[in-house]
C-alpha cells in the first residue's frame, strides 16, 4: 500500500491511497473461513459448505467491509503518524474517480482534508492589556459585612412578632360561624411566616401578634390560590389543600426571630479567623475578602482585551472554508447547504479562537491535571451551599460532593473546559504587561454594555 500527500494549498490537502489485492486479500480470506465454520446451510453439516459456496454467498461483502477497514486503518493512522492537525473529518474527494470496489482488485481513493493554519503566537512583556481592578466601596463592605453577620447569625425565641418572623402553632378549621369545626381539619405544629403571605388583608392580621394568641385567617387567600403553599400551610399535597377555602384558627406557640451576629470579638473571629479580634482587622479582612471575589470578573474583561490584542497581532487567519463547509452539510442531520452558508460565518470566529488557544495550551505546556478539576468543583460546591446560607461546609464534605459532581461526565467535561480557559489567561496575566487601571463597579459594568 502506498499513501501519499498533496497539498493543494496551505489549508487544504489530498491524501491518496493506492490499495493492491495484497493489502486486504488475506483478512477476507480469514474472514469467510470464519464464515464456513459458523454457518449452517440447508444440506451441509456445520462448517462443511463447499469455499466455493461460501464465497458466492459472501464473498462480495466480506471484501466491501475489509476494504473499508484497510482504507479507514490506513487513512487515520498516517495522519496520526504524520500528526496533521486535521479540521472535522476526511471526505471523499472531489477529484475521486468513481470505483467498483465489487470487481476492482487494485485501486486508487482519495480524501480531501482541511488543515488547520499554522499560528504562531508570539507574547512577550513588549505586550501590553489593560487589567481593571475594581474600587472596593463602602457598600461593597457593608453588603459583605451584613451577609457575614447574616451567615453567623441565630434563632431567638420572642414574645412578640415582627416582620420575617417565623410563627408555629396549631391550625383548626372554623365552620360559617367561626367555631371550630366539629371533625375538621387540625393541624399541629403548623408553621407560617405571615410576611410572605400574598394577601395584604390575611398578613395585617398578624400584625404584632403576641405568644399563645389565636389569630383567625384565610389560608386559601394567604396563599392567593397557590395551591402548593396551601398544601405547605396545611401539611398536606396541593390536590387535598385545593379543597380548603375555609378560615382557620392559629394559635401561636412560638415566635422565632432570626438575629444577625452582633459586630464583636466573637464575630469577627468567626468570620475572619482566631487572629481577627478587632473591627479594624475586620475591615481588611473584608477588603481582602472582597479583593478576592473581584477577580474573577476582572480576568474574565482581561481575556477579552488579552483576545482582542492577540487577534491583532496575529492577524485574518487562512481557513479551509470549502471542505469544512463541505464537512458540515455532509455531517449535519438535515443540514442543508443554504443553513450552512448562513451559520458559518458566525461560527468562523470562535474556531478561530479556538485554534489559538490550542497553540497557546501547546507553546505553554499548559496541562489540566485531576486537582485542578476537582478544585473548581470544589468551588462551585462551595458557592452552591452559600446559595442555601450554609458557610463554614467541612472540608469533607466538599470533596465528597465535588467528587460526585465529576462523575458525570458532561459536568466534568465543562469543568475541565473551564479549568484549560482559566489556564490559558494566567498564563497570558503572566506573560505580558498589565496595565492596572482602577474603576469603581459601576463604569466597570458599563465597559461590557452594548454600543449602538
Amino acid at each position: 500500500m502506498n499513501i501519499s500527500l498533496q497539498n493543494v494549498d496551505n489549508v487544504n490537502a489530498i491524501i491518496k491511497i493506492e490499495v493492491s489485492k495484497a493489502d486486504y486479500q488475506e483478512k477476507v480470506d480469514s474472514v469467510l473461513k470464519d464464515y464456513r465454520k459458523k454457518a449452517n446451510i440447508p444440506g451441509f453439516r456445520k462448517g462443511m459448505a463447499p469455499k466455493g459456496m461460501i464465497n458466492k454467498m459472501f464473498g462480495k461483502q466480506a471484501k466491501m467491509e475489509e476494504i473499508n477497514k484497510t482504507i479507514g486503518e490506513a487513512l487515520f493512522g498516517y495522519i496520526r503518524e504524520n500528526k496533521l492537525n486535521v479540521l472535522g473529518e476526511p471526505l471523499p474527494s472531489l477529484q475521486q474517480e468513481a470505483v467498483d470496489f465489487e470487481t476492482a482488485e487494485d485501486f486508487t481513493v482519495s480524501f480531501d482534508i482541511a488543515l488547520a493554519p499554522e499560528i504562531k503566537v508570539e507574547l512577550s512583556k513588549a505586550d501590553k492589556v489593560d487589567y481593571y481592578n475594581i474600587a472596593i466601596s463602602d457598600e461593597m463592605i457593608e453588603q459583605q459585612t451584613e451577609a457575614l453577620r447574616n451567615r453567623f447569625g441565630k434563632y431567638e425565641q420572642v414574645e412578640e412578632a415582627e416582620d420575617k418572623d417565623m410563627l408555629k402553632g396549631d391550625l383548626a378549621e372554623l365552620d360559617a360561624d367561626g367555631n371550630i369545626k366539629e371533625g375538621g381539619l387540625v393541624v399541629e405544629g403548623a408553621s407560617l411566616m405571615p410576611s410572605y403571605f400574598h394577601n395584604d388583608e390575611q398578613k395585617a392580621k398578624f400584625a404584632n401578634v403576641k405568644k399563645f394568641a389565636s389569630i383567625d385567617f384565610n389560608p386559601s387567600e394567604a396563599a392567593a390560590g397557590n395551591d402548593s403553599e396551601l398544601g405547605s400551610m396545611l401539611k398536606m399535597s396541593k390536590e387535598e389543600a385545593a379543597e380548603f377555602k375555609s378560615n382557620f384558627r392559629f394559635t401561636v406557640n412560638e415566635i422565632t426571630r432570626f438575629v444577625a451576629a452582633e459586630k464583636d470579638e466573637e464575630f469577627f473571629k468567626n468570620a475572619c479567623g482566631e487572629d481577627c479580634t478587632t473591627e479594624e482587622q475586620f475591615i481588611e479582612n473584608i477588603k481582602k475578602m472582597i479583593a478576592e471575589q473581584l477577580v474573577p470578573e476582572q480576568d474574565y474583561k482581561f481575556g477579552i482585551d488579552a483576545r482582542k490584542m492577540i487577534e491583532s497581532k496575529i492577524g485574518d487567519l487562512e481557513m479551509p472554508e470549502a471542505t469544512l463547509k463541505r464537512w458540515m452539510v455532509a455531517t449535519g442531520k438535515d443540514r442543508t447547504e443554504e443553513q450552512v452558508e448562513e451559520e458559518f460565518p458566525k461560527m468562523l470566529p470562535e474556531l478561530k479562537w479556538h485554534l489559538v488557544k490550542e497553540e497557546i495550551v501547546k507553546q505553554n505546556n499548559i496541562k489540566v491535571e485531576e486537582a485542578d478539576l476537582l478544585e473548581i468543583a470544589k468551588r462551585s460546591t462551595m458557592a452552591q451551599f452559600a446559595q442555601y446560607g450554609m458557610a463554614n461546609v467541612p472540608e469533607e464534605l466538599l470533596e465528597n460532593y465535588a467528587k460526585q459532581m465529576l462523575q458525570n461526565k458532561e459536568t466534568a467535561r465543562n469543568i475541565s473546559e473551564r479549568a484549560i480557559e482559566d489556564k490559558i489567561v494566567a498564563t497570558i496575566k503572566d506573560i505580558v504587561t498589565l496595565d492596572e487601571k482602577g474603576i469603581s463597579v459601576e463604569d466597570f459594568q458599563k465597559l461590557f454594555e452594548v454600543k449602538e
